[in-house]
């Protein structure tokens, strides 16, 4: 790593030293180009390290551009295009990092995300860029160039690439520097909303379950956009787990989340033509779909008065479209990533350049581009950060 010095110049200057800024450098490198990369934090790829469980969900194979979020849905297709899964896969091999599918496409580390941060070092090193830490950046200027200000030095460049992603998780340093700056420049914001996120119980739906937290379950749910089959957990003030955390993306406040309990599974009405049909046999159907305390409580909310073909009818609709009306998100401290961000009419799809301000890119998750869980993205990072590096 690299010491500031009082006046430093360079061809491009990147702020933030996450997944799409060090990629971003590392092309730039390779084509020759003198790179600094200024992290406010200690350490590179902070939020790298933490991802997966500590295992780091690099990347999914089944990547496509429906799993991203963006006011413009075409916006990320080039980028994605151009750098695909297998190609970080192939340097993921190169370094010699074991890797596995978990599941749905998902790529892990067997090891460690240290890993995965080793490999980025290592690239930098091989292409001459410097990554400067700990760097408290004072102010950014635009006249011939442009000039970054932090409490020692002066770096100067034709170029500067953004990749200070979004607010999510400030624990680790999330800020809105990276819309500040965009902002500083003219470029317009779109809402920004906490993403991949667990969400909040209204009062009363959290008296009648949030005594079930830690009970999981397989289902499909849904707000406003796809639906997620994967499965939920529900906790001390919510509901959370995989497929929440996507719906999450979508939802926007007052509006519901969609429940199927029991995707693609008859649970009730086998029972219409059985003579014997009762509490226990509702009971003993939904304790083989759902697990027990979670199917016990849930009779308890939606019992009928009577067993009639009707009720158990509709029994079955509200097994598979449970409403829940959250009263809200555990906010950013728990977002894994931000909606919204620099807009991307203002951008190049095929570079990640400002159409107003030559030379001054974004790329990573302070753009307007929200992946699904799964590493998807990361993958927007290495894409986003190859089309910038490239163009540079």
């Amino acid at each position: 790593m690299a010491t500031e010095s009082t006046n430093e110049s360079f061809d491009v200057l990147v702020i933030g030293a996450g997944a799409a800024g060090l990629w971003c450098a590392i092309e730039a490198g390779k084509r020759g180009r003198r790179v600094a990369v200024l992290e406010h934090a200690e350490r590179a790829g902070k939020k790298i390290l933490i991802s997966g469980g500590g295992r780091c969900n690099f990347t999914n194979l089944y990547c496509q551009p429906e799993n991203f979020i963006s006011a413009n849905p075409h916006f990320a297709k080039s980028a994605l295009a151009r750098y695909t899964p297998r190609d970080f896969m192939a340097l993921v091999e190169k370094h010699g990092i074991a890797y596995h599918e978990k599941t749905l496409g998902q790529l892990f580390c067997d090891r460690s995300s240290n890993q995965i941060t080793g490999l980025l070092e290592a690239e930098c090193r091989a292409a001459g860029v410097k990554i400067f830490l700990s760097v408290r950046i004072r102010e950014v200027r635009h006249a011939d160039g442009f000039s970054v200000a932090t409490d020692s030095a002066e770096f100067r460049a034709p170029a500067l690439v953004i990749a200070t992603g979004g607010l999510s998780i400030p624990k680790m340093g999330a800020s809105s520097f990276g819309y500040d700056l965009a902002r500083q420049f003219g470029l317009k914001i779109c809402k920004t909303n906490p993403g991949l996120v667990p969400l909040l119980l209204n009062a009363k739906d959290r008296g009648a379950y949030c005594d079930l937290a830690g009970v999981s379950a397989e289902v499909a749910a849904a707000a406003n956009g796809p639906t997620f089959r994967e499965s939920m957990l529900i906790t001390h003030r919510g509901l959370s787990g995989p497929a929440i955390l996507q719906a999450s993306s979508y939802w926007n406040s007052p509006a519901p989340i969609h429940v199927d309990l029991a995707p693609d599974r008859q649970v009730f009405l086998p029972l219409r033509d059985d003579p014997a049909r009762g509490a226990a046999q509702v009971r003993s159907a939904l304790h083989e779909v759902l697990p027990k305390r979670l199917a016990t409580k849930w009779l308890e909310l939606h019992t009928p008065a009577t067993w009639s073909n009707a009720a158990l009818e509709q029994l079955e609709r509200e097994l598979h479209g449970w409403t829940v009306l959250p009263s809200g998100t555990e906010g950013y401290d728990k977002a894994e990533v931000t909606t919204g961000g620099v807009d991307t009419d203002q951008l190049s799809s095929k570079t990640m350049e400002s159409k107003r301000v030559k030379g001054l890119f974004f790329i990573g998750e302070v753009v307007d581009v929200t992946g699904h869980l799964g590493g998807f993205n990361f993958q927007w990072a290495w894409a986003s950060g190859a089309a910038a590096g490239r163009a540079l």
